[in-house]
């Protein structure tokens, strides 16, 4: 594989440097005076054969090179010239008066060798500056296409120098920040709009004319395709100064990313720009070193701000940036800028596999650990223990939703047999009791816990356990946790005390009600005491539902207590009133919890 690319490389060179000699004989023949050459130019690996007059009567540098050799047939070399061979092929063919083509492909390399040789106006009107000079600023600076290919060109390392010199880099990029910050981005402007591949354009009829629909991102594909990381950072600092929103801006960076990191684990086939699964990239490879460079500056382009970058995009720049190795101050900064916006993070992104030599887990809690530290560091402690973030307020629903996410995280590391319960207990600890509304999520995380790591002592469990608050689990879930041999004793008897308060509270609250309804039912209508009787009634068939499920937790409870040191704990929480009240009987387990468990 490696000779066949070897020998295609060999034919392509030996292609173009056939059609050079084919070009230099038209010249010669072109320009012949029957004149013996008495000059010879070395350019890289390849020799011109030309006269004095025509060169030194076009370039400065040339007639002070000349000027101090003998007049025998001299030899000088210009390996330096920008552009090699095939721009000085160019350069000779003009000064022996033959027309050029200038392309926006050459027009750089032209520039510049003109600068290199000095061709300017003191030597022949209309020389080689002003005729490349001109072009460039009539012709590709106005143009959207022919500055990219002109700024691509520019990138060349013996046309960078002096293209940066004589400003061709930065007026390349200023009139592409232009176009890019422009409004209205139209063929009005005189440059052709590139959409991203995928992307579909719909049709706008104005005063009778049919033009094409666009977007913001309409630059995106085209810079990310063709501009090197130093220029295409060059190209969005000037975009970002022009006071472009900051959401575009991130949205491009994101694009680029996806096209030139080929470790983000996108997908290689071209789709809608918007999905973040989607990866422009032509299947080139990349070592880790530059990938890791690469990825290290993709993170200082993003913008600071909250939001405008997308928390997937960001949670796969971390797991990339732990694959590669990156900084440290790297992955600090990524993982702030989750915390920040944690609360729009999906679970399954959040599962970042553990990348460190010493690793023992599956999954990295630790950066997990970090990320919810700073967006608890957004919110206001005292706000939250004052429960003074009350209704739809947005603090307490991003909170909200943070709790749940965590409780569904650990639900999935805790089958992880070699997560330690410190780690366990102190990332669950770390999301406040008072922003959960209901403790299911987090009881289920501890009981998958338990499960996986049967060695826990009875302590240790009943350590675990007050990461969850009895009295906030639903009725299922009640249910399930005093049927549950896994939880200590404890835990149960309090699972069963405050379902039994739960259900004197749901009796008083019926009987209130059927007492005010008796003292108002005087001035009700006929249809108002019909509908007051089918809401008693329903209330009736609760509390029988109820009475029912508090007999089955005490027939549950009886079981447990049957050990000496049951029914010794049992006493000292409920004293002589379990001897004294009874509950109501009924069937039990018709409404067990279904959680999804672990196979031991």
């Amino acid at each position: 594989m490696v000779s066949l690319l070897l020998l295609l490389q060999s034919l392509k060179s030996f292609t173009n440097k056939t059609k050079r000699f084919i070009s230099f004989c038209n010249l010669i023949r072109l320009c012949k005076t029957g004149l013996k050459p008495d000059v010879m130019i070395q350019v890289v690996d390849e020799s011109f054969h030309l006269h004095k007059f025509p060169l030194l009567s076009r370039s400065g540098y040339l007639e002070t090179l000349f000027s101090k050799a003998s007049e025998t047939t001299c030899v000088a070399q210009l390996h330096d010239i920008p552009g090699g061979p095939e721009t000085f092929l160019l350069v000779a063919k003009f000064c022996y008066g033959v027309r050029i083509e200038v392309t926006p492909e050459n027009a750089v390399s032209l520039r510049c060798a003109a600068e290199y040789l000095q061709m300017s106006e003191n030597y022949g009107d209309a020389n080689l500056i002003y005729l490349t000079e001109s072009f460039l600023n009539d012709h590709v600076f106005v143009n959207w296409e022919d500055s990219i290919k002109a700024l691509e060109k520019s990138c060349e390392p013996k046309v960078l120098p002096l293209a940066e010199e004589l400003h061709i880099v930065s007026r390349c990029i200023g009139s592409l920040a232009m176009k890019a910050c422009a409004e209205d981005n139209t063929s009005f402007f005189n440059w052709p709009i590139s959409l991203p591949e995928g992307t579909t354009t719909t049709t706008i009829y104005w005063n009778g004319i049919q033009t094409k629909a666009t977007s913001e991102n309409w630059w995106f594909n085209d810079v990310s395709s063709f501009l090197d990381l130093p220029m295409y950072k060059r190209f969005i600092k000037t975009v970002e100064s022009r006071g472009v929103n900051a959401g575009i801006i991130a949205a491009s960076v994101t694009h680029y990313a996806k096209r030139n990191l080929p470790l983000l684990g996108c997908s290689r086939k071209s789709g809608s720009p918007s999905e973040e699964g989607t990866n422009y990239g032509d299947d080139m490879y990349y070592s880790h070193e530059e990938q890791r460079s690469l990825l290290e500056e993709i993170v200082e382009l993003l913008p600071g701000k909250k939001c405008v970058t997308s928390t997937k995009f960001l949670l796969r720049l971390l797991r990339t940036s732990m694959v590669l190795h990156a900084s440290q101050v790297t992955q600090e900064t990524l993982e702030k800028r989750i915390g920040m916006q944690l609360d729009e993070a999906a679970l399954e992104d959040l599962l970042i596999p553990n990348m460190k030599y010493s690793g023992e887990t599956l999954y990295d809690t630790d950066s997990v650990q970090r990320i919810l530290d700073h967006f608890m560091l957004t919110f206001d402690s005292s706000i939250v223990e004052e429960k003074q973030m009350m209704g739809d307020s947005h603090p307490l629903k991003s909170i909200t939703k943070v709790a749940s996410l965590i409780d569904g995280y650990l639900a999935e590391v805790a089958s992880d047999e070699n997560l330690k319960l410190s780690k366990f207990q102190a990332l669950g600890a770390l999301i406040p009791e008072d922003v959960r509304p209901m403790d299911d999520g987090i009881y289920r995380a501890i009981d998958i816990y338990i499960k996986a790591h049967p060695w826990l002592t009875e302590s240790e469990r009943e350590q675990l356990c007050l990461l969850m608050n009895c009295q906030k689990l639903s009725l299922e879930a009640c249910t399930h946790a005093a049927q549950n041999e896994r939880l200590p004793l404890r835990v149960i008897v309090q699972v069963l005390f405050f379902e039994q308060m739960r259900l004197r509270t749901s009796i008083a609250g019926w009987l209130f009600g059927s007492e005010e309804n008796n003292d108002t039912s005087g001035a009700l209508e006929g249809n108002k005491n019909t509908n007051a009787n089918m809401v008693m009634h329903g209330m009736r068939e609760r509390v029988f539902e109820l009475e029912k499920e508090c007999m089955s937790m005490k027939q549950d409870l009886d079981k447990l207590v049957k050990t000496k040191e049951g029914r010794n704990f049992f006493s000292k929480i409920f004293g002589s009133r379990s001897k004294t009240k009874t509950s109501p009987c009924g069937k039990g387990g018709e409404d067990a919890l279904v959680i999804p468990e672990t196979k031991n």
